[in-house]
């Protein structure tokens, strides 16, 4: 299990890494900063978010599941108010559109180690 949790830092971060690689206005300074980064977002996902979504529970439901990316981009940018100038974000809406690009990185990258490990 904390191999798993472990394994789904790295992976993480790697999406962070293509993410800072794609967007300018989304800034890593080095892959540190992105495990750090991948770090508190899994504690943020595993105490804050559930309680974000229940919340906003109506809304999320409404939107068909889609007020869910916008949780991810507020997890995104508490996480980078905590790590300070090694992690920034330029904005709110670049935030929701890397959390929508990590979300697909994420399911990609998870898919590929998990059918790796499989055979």
């Amino acid at each position: 299990m904390i191999l798993r949790w472990f394994l789904s830092i790295l992976l993480n971060a790697i999406a962070l890494i293509a993410v800072a690689q794609i967007f300018d206005s989304f800034h890593l300074e080095s892959f540190g900063t992105a495990i750090l980064a991948s770090f508190i977002l899994s504690i943020l996902n595993t105490f804050l978010k559930p309680l974000l979504v229940l919340l906003t529970l109506p809304i999320t439901v409404l939107s068909l599941g889609f007020f869910l990316f916008v949780i991810n981009a507020i997890t995104l940018m508490i996480t980078q108010s905590i790590i300070g100038s090694a992690f920034d974000i330029d904005g709110f809406g670049v935030a929701i559109i890397a959390a929508i690009v990590i979300s697909v990185l994420n399911l990609l990258l998870n898919q590929l180690v998990r059918d790796t490990l499989r055979t």
